[in-house]
């Protein structure tokens, strides 16, 4: 042990060696160590350049892919093989940083145009991905752009790590990826965060800026109206937007794209279809479920995530019963992220420092360096041409007389000497000998000199059109904008994010980009995105239920929870719901029965009242809409919106009962499918119309009544109102294929069923004779049709309305009351619109009753050029049309014979009411 302890002791001994020891203040040190290390995290990690909008990692990760060839067209690599040699060649650091960086290139809900085409679970933004062992990935077609002649001498390349390689210090970047793409990192002592944008407006400025180089930043804007988020979303004012175009800092709000639709026949529930920019639905549910639990949020019952890669984006958050939906949207808009702020910072290098830059800073660096990138590619394809036209010359020059060039070579001793008198005897230079001397036998043909000549030709055609470019501006920036062009068309896709502008009087109008619309503000008049309008009226209902909310924290501050829940409740409250002959629905005021049946009573009923169908509801209920397909779709009184109850009745200020269709039920419309009528359902309603713009004054409740149902095909059925309890759609009637159903009104056993035939025949019967059915049932025949026939108009008169009464004064008539029939003849043949008509209203009274099921009486006589009826209509005196654009025609006085011709109009109807 002795003897290993004595060989374990150093050959030297420690205090004969002379220490050269350097002495440093420990300040000193750690400012010189502190600096180098931020210097290296701000321009080899943090920060991308302005120029191509990366960063090292990832400029080396698409460039080390297209040395690999990991084309789109080329089949998928395992990712660890692709990290490994980026790894190895250019990038000495960890994979795990390496595969990130790759990751994100390739997540379609961080990149706004992915660089990487990942297969295999790459994340979401909820979770991360799998290991770089079990994906594959390759380049995106948008990589192409960036790496785009890289080759061709058109960016300064550096040594890599190990001065064995080299590696791009940028790369050509053809799309401008620092705008479309954004970047976020955290550098030492700064930080960026950029916005993405949408390819095809930045595009659209770029090139804009190249023809103005003075444009102000208003311009821009015109262009490039603020970002395009790769989940969509909507921002909500632009002052943000425009700080941070300006001064490069700015923060913008984002909201997420949400809808009320009904998940049961009563319950509603807020749909989210896109979230703000990286946020992922758990979260939102988890900061959903602690607002309930800390009673921040009132009125939600349960929330579910039921987002997939097929149906997209969707959050389902089902409301209570009894809460406002939009007072419910404004809580989860200021409680959780699906309102969130984004705060720009741009922050990229530019030659290699660190700047702040507004939007047309941006767009200047992309631009110079395009030009940059242009200009060195045409120098080097114009070397290449000059050189190859330089050995085409030279060996056009040796065919002249090639024996006597194989004579030269045959005589020499070696090859130095017979490039040396090939150099002296056909005045070449020495790169032309070695290429004659280099040259295969078989080029030596009569067709080879044709293809040289050709391409000499093709040649001085090329180095005249490069050297007009290199001396040329004009014609430098034209290549660019040409590419640029190509590009946008490439891999631009339109906007996907809402931008809507908040004006001075708080009204919101949506911003559109001039590289998508000549004229924004008339295109966007004449033909408004759906989308837009949505978020439109999404935000008006949140402004609206703020103070709803409002009152609901100052009662939870004073510990008043009750009140507090009761702030954001609907008050179930008296109204009327009509429904005009234009198809626009709306709520109004109770007092407009009231107003409708004293007016019917006396004949003061005006143009105004195209009321098809009118009853009385409260806004907690439901109510029926009855389609052409014969289904019953139940909507929410709630959702209407509310008018005034004024003098005239006017429902302009409705929505198309048609829209309700798809958004109230979750069933899909059917093709072609309208909405006819409208009903109330359950017990709230006691009067309702019977769409004569009549009131049914009876006590009891209009749920009793059968609902008779008129089809195209002369179908009666009287439905005994079975309905189930757990579906918000379903059938009325079982339609045969190509019958729709004209009209559906309640019908009690003394009431009259009305048909009347394209023909002019009128069939009129007790509703008694057609016994009331279910759901299911097909009903039976009502009127009997002549082939090729159909039924032009059908309605329900109660029993009350049926006789008529009229006061005769000095001038004729001026006083009358009681079911008339209006018909219209005219050509069949006519365009429809396009042919006026005459037109014929006659007292019901003056028709005979007959059996169901036969053919009735005519209503009519047609005239000479006359076969078919273009409108019919049955309802009590007096009836008002109008033409399509809302116009009043004139119809004529009643006649009492059945079977006479009309009257000329003079102008062609489309609704009466």
């Amino acid at each position: 042990m002795a003897q290993r302890r004595k060989q374990a002791k150093p050959s030297y001994d420690p205090r004969t060696v002379k220490e050269n020891i350097v002495e440093t203040p420990l300040d000193d040190e750690m400012s010189k160590s502190f600096l180098e290390y931020a210097y290296s995290v701000i321009y080899a990690r943090a920060l991308p350049d302005a120029r191509d909008g990366m960063k090292p990692v990832q400029r080396r990760i698409i460039y080390q892919m297209g040395q690999m060839n990991l084309t789109p067209d080329r089949p998928y690599m395992k990712s660890a093989r692709a990290v490994g040699e980026v790894m190895g060649k250019l990038h000495p650091h960890g994979d795990s940083s390496i595969y990130e960086a790759m990751v994100r290139l390739a997540q379609p809900f961080a990149m706004r145009l992915p660089l990487v085409d990942g297969h295999g679970n790459f994340g979401s933004l909820d979770d991360g991905p799998a290991a770089s062992r079990y994906t594959e990935a390759r380049l995106a077609p948008a990589a192409l752009g960036m790496n785009a002649n890289i080759d061709e001498d058109t960016v300064d390349f550096s040594p890599n790590y190990d001065n064995k390689l080299h590696e791009p210090d940028v790369l050509p970047a053809a799309i401008p990826n620092l705008l479309v793409n954004g970047a976020s990192g955290i550098a030492v002592g700064m930080a960026t965060n950029m916005a993405t944008h949408n390819l095809g407006e930045v595009v659209a400025a770029a090139k804009y800026l190249m023809k103005h180089p003075d444009a102000t930043l208003e311009a821009l804007m015109d262009y490039v109206p603020g970002p395009d988020w790769p989940s969509g979303g909507i921002i909500i004012g632009r002052d943000g937007i425009k700080n941070a175009y300006q001064s490069g800092r700015g923060t913008l709000t984002t909201r997420s794209a949400t809808h009320i639709e009904n998940v049961t026949a009563r319950k509603k529930a807020i749909v989210v279809t896109e979230l703000p920019f990286m946020v992922g639905p758990e979260h939102v549910l988890e900061r959903i479920s602690e607002g309930v639990k800390n009673h921040k949020i009132e009125g939600v019952s349960g929330a579910i995530d039921l987002t997939d890669r097929h149906n997209g984006t969707r959050i389902v958050i089902e409301i209570k019963t009894g809460f406002d939906p939009n007072a419910v949207l404004a809580q989860l808009f200021k409680n959780t992220p699906l309102e969130d702020n984004f705060t720009m910072n741009n922050v990229a290098l530019v030659n290699g420092r660190p700047h702040t830059m507004g939007l047309k800073e941006m767009l200047e660096v992309w631009v110079d360096h395009r030009r940059t990138v242009v200009h060195r590619r045409t120098q080097f394809r114009l070397n290449k041409a000059q050189e190859r036209l330089h050995l085409v010359e030279g060996l056009l020059l040796a065919l002249v007389d090639i024996d006597e060039v194989i004579q030269v070579i045959r005589t020499s001793d070696n090859a130095d000497t017979a490039k040396t008198r090939l150099m002296a005897v056909f005045d070449l230079d020495e790169i032309q000998a070695q290429y004659i001397l280099d040259l295969r036998l078989r080029r030596l043909t009569k067709m080879s000199r044709l293809e040289l000549e050709a391409e000499q030709d093709d040649l001085k055609k090329q180095i005249d059109v490069l050297n007009a470019i290199l001396s040329s501006s004009e014609r430098l920036d034209k290549t660019i904008i040409e590419e640029m062009d190509e590009a946008a068309e490439k891999w631009g896709d339109p906007r996907r994010t809402v931008l809507l502008e908040r004006h001075e009087d708080g009204s919101l109008t949506p911003v559109r980009s001039l590289a998508s619309s000549p004229n924004p503000v008339e295109e966007i008049a004449a033909n408004p995105d759906s989308s837009a309008l949505a978020a439109i009226r999404v935000e008006n209902t949140v402004s609206q239920a703020v103070q709803d909310v409002e009152a609901a924290n100052k009662a939870k501050k004073v510990g008043n929870t009750e009140e507090a829940a009761a702030a954001l409740r609907l008050e179930d409250e008296p109204c009327a719901v009509m429904l005009s002959a234009s198809g626009l629905i709306a709520r109004t005021s109770p007092n407009a029965l009231d107003l409708w049946q004293t007016r019917e009573t006396n004949g003061t009923r005006s143009h105004d009242d195209q009321i098809a169908s009118i009853f009385a509801s409260t806004t907690l209920s439901t109510y029926g809409l009855i389609t052409s397909a014969g289904r019953l779709v139940l909507a929410h009184v709630a959702d209407l919106p509310s008018l005034a109850a004024d003098a005239n009745l006017n429902v302009s200020g409705g929505v198309n009962a048609d829209e309700l269709l798809g958004m109230t039920t979750s069933t899909e419309p059917i093709s072609g499918e309208h909405v006819i009528a409208a009903i109330a359902m359950g017990d709230n309603a006691k009067t309702e119309s019977d769409g004569t713009g009549d009131a049914d004054t009876q006590s009891t409740s209009v749920s009793d009544i059968p609902l008779a149902i008129g089809t195209r095909n002369g179908v009666i059925k009287r439905w005994n109102r079975e309905s189930p309890s757990t579906m918000d759609s379903w059938p009325i009637i079982d339609l045969k294929d190509g019958d729709t159903v004209v009209f559906a009104a309640p019908a009690s056993d003394d009431d009259r069923i009305v048909f009347i035939s394209s023909d002019s025949s009128l069939l009129t019967f007790e509703a008694k004779a057609v016994r009331p059915q279910g759901r299911t049932a097909g009903g039976m025949n009502g009127i009997r049709l002549s082939e090729g026939q159909h039924v032009a108009a059908f309605n329900v008169v109660p029993a009350g309305k049926i006789a008529w009464t009229y006061d005769e004064g000095e001038n004729g008539l001026y006083s009358a009351s009681g079911a008339v029939v209006l018909t219209v003849a005219g050509d069949d043949a006519a365009l429809p619109g396009t042919e006026t008509g005459a037109a014929k209203v006659t007292p019901l009274e003056m028709y005979p009753t007959k059996g169901r099921g036969t053919g009735g009486v005519r209503s009519q006589r047609f005239l000479k050029g006359q076969n078919v009826l273009t409108c019919a209509a049955i309802g009590t005196y007096p009836l008002y049309a109008s033409t399509s654009s809302g116009q009043p025609v004139e119809l004529p006085k009643p006649d009492m014979r059945r079977d006479a011709s009309g009257v000329d109009l003079p102008a062609p109807i489309e609704y009466v009411a």
